[in-house]
């Protein structure tokens, strides 16, 4: 029985020996298991998890201020009123001056698209304004800053292009298409937008106009028409040769937008 005994105490220690010598459970936290080493903890950051791009945190910086995220695209449609003169800063017998008011004020429509930059906007932009005697055309390339400010945008402008005269009053029996008056134009101004959601804004805007525009003499068979009398021999001495000048606008409207 005594051998039995100590054999069963032998079988006892050779099964308990491997556990409390070299076996012992991990410390809690250590970051330890049976397969080796744990990752840490605590929400560390994927190595190799790239880190966001500029555009990303410019878009991420302007959905903070306002709300409204990037934007690649926009449209507008704007509303005014234009004091316009033809002959502001320099007259070469553009018009018949006893017969054309020269400096009038009128309604002014126009629109625009283009794309967003971050910060800088592209686009070509038309505008039209009725003046009585006459109609102004046009039609610029137009570059913008923009300084968003939470809903409030406020803005710079440049532009220039092409500009337009038509319908000119000049004779009742001279008809106003013979008459052709066409140049360029430099455009400045600003203005500011409010964003009343996310896409939808609306705005005033304020700018000046600097308009370069020529004239061909008109053909004297259509002159011919306006008889021989004092009014006609006027007309013939001014429409008969080349004209020119240099003129201003100054425009302010209110704009309507879609950003997108």
């Amino acid at each position: 029985m005594a051998t039995c005994g100590w054999a069963w105490l032998g079988l006892a220690g050779a099964l308990t020996w491997p556990v409390s010598a070299g076996a012992q459970p991990a410390p809690t936290g250590s970051g330890l298991d049976a397969g080796g080493l744990a990752p840490p903890g605590g929400g560390a950051a994927d190595p190799y998890q790239p880190p966001p791009s500029t555009e990303q945190d410019l878009a991420a910086a302007e959905a903070r201020d306002s709300g409204r995220g990037l934007q690649l695209f926009w449209l507008d449609a704007e509303a005014g009123f234009t004091l316009l003169g033809l002959r502001t800063f320099k007259d070469d017998g553009l018009v018949d001056p006893a017969v054309v008011a020269t400096q009038r004020g009128g309604l002014t429509l126009g629109g625009g698209l283009g794309v967003r930059l971050v910060f800088i906007t592209l686009g070509p932009r038309f505008r039209f304004g009725t003046f009585g005697d006459w109609q102004v055309y046009t039609l610029n390339g137009e570059v913008g800053l923009r300084i968003p400010v939470g809903r409030v945008e406020p803005y710079a402008l440049l532009s220039g292009g092409y500009a337009s005269v038509g319908a000119v009053k000049v004779h009742d029996r001279v008809d106003s298409s013979d008459v052709d008056i066409r140049g360029w134009n430099l455009r400045a101004g600003g203005g500011a937008d409010v964003y009343l959601s996310k896409a939808f804004t609306l705005g005033g805007r304020l700018t000046g106009d600097a308009l370069f525009l020529t004239r061909p003499g008109v053909d004297p068979v259509a002159l011919a028409e306006a008889g021989s009398g004092p009014d006609g021999a006027r007309l013939q001495a001014v429409y008969r040769a080349d004209g020119s000048s240099i003129g201003a606008a100054l425009t302010a409207s209110a704009v309507v937008g879609l950003h997108f």
